[in-house]
């Protein structure tokens, strides 16, 4: 049997966590066992981001240091995948612990690309037909790469439609704290981004990462858009169940 760490992410735990009991499903239905780390931490991101390089270095090495055993790292988002993966080899540069980094870097794996290259998983659509548009968050694009094999398991549904952005490639304006410190240009990015969303005549929007969709299903709500936001993972369960995608319009507590 094989057997992975989960890191849940700082957003999974404190907002998200239906998100994270159906990732961990999604690999205990391929057989994986899952080991899930009650002291785990934030990634480190946010203060990476804001400059403040010594205590990212501290949570770093915090979750370097739990997640000991030689076995994968599964991350189901690809900003916090690509943290882990990449950008604790440019902190660490030079660095004493460097090469321990790196071996605990090269462990790590978003969700989908784990599903998708590594498990090569099969799926029985049980849903009804519909049309769906996908967001790529930044790192999951730029650093993690991770976007196609999440693209990958949505086309894996034979009665979904999955329509392309005109602009995907095009940040939603969340970025973590630049919403909080930029939030009229982040409000003007996150509204480009609905506009781009809209042409496609989706009614459902799918993104791996819970920042970027609080983000747009906020603006969402604030402008009486009503396209559906889910996170990949809960996507990705009701399809294999055949349960209802939606209840209730997104908002931002609720995915």
């Amino acid at each position: 049997m094989r057997k992975v760490y989960f890191f849940a992410t700082c957003l999974g735990s404190a907002a998200m966590q239906d998100s994270v009991l159906n990732a961990i499903k999604l690999l205990r239905r391929e057989g994986v066992e899952v080991i899930f780390k009650k002291n785990q931490t934030c990634c480190s991101q946010p203060s990476f981001n804001s400059g403040y390089f010594n205590e990212s270095k501290t949570v770093a090495m915090h979750n370097i240091n739990l997640f000991d055993e030689d076995i994968p790292i599964i991350v189901p988002s690809g900003s916090c995948a690509g943290m882990m993966g990449h950008d604790y080899l440019q902190l660490f540069e030079g660095s004493p612990e460097f090469d321990k980094v790196q071996r605990f870097a090269a462990r790590v794996y978003d969700l989908s690309q784990y599903l998708d290259e590594i498990l090569q998983v099969n799926y029985e659509d049980k849903g009804e037909k519909i049309k769906v548009a996908w967001h790529s968050n930044c790192h999951a694009l730029r650093v993690a790469k991770s976007v196609e094999a999440s693209k990958n398991l949505i086309r894996k549904f034979a009665n979904v439609e999955l329509l392309e952005l005109e602009h995907e490639e095009e940040c939603c304006g969340f970025g973590g704290t630049f919403a909080v410190k930029e939030s009229d240009i982040s409000n003007a990015m996150a509204l480009a981004k609905i506009e781009d969303i809209k042409k496609t005549g989706a009614s459902y929007l799918i993104s791996g990462d819970g920042g970027c969709l609080l983000n747009i299903s906020g603006t969402m709500k604030r402008n009486g858009v009503d396209i559906k936001c889910l996170h990949l993972y809960d996507f990705l369960i009701k399809r294999l169940e055949g349960a209802p995608l939606w209840v209730k319009n997104c908002h931002m507590t609720k995915l």
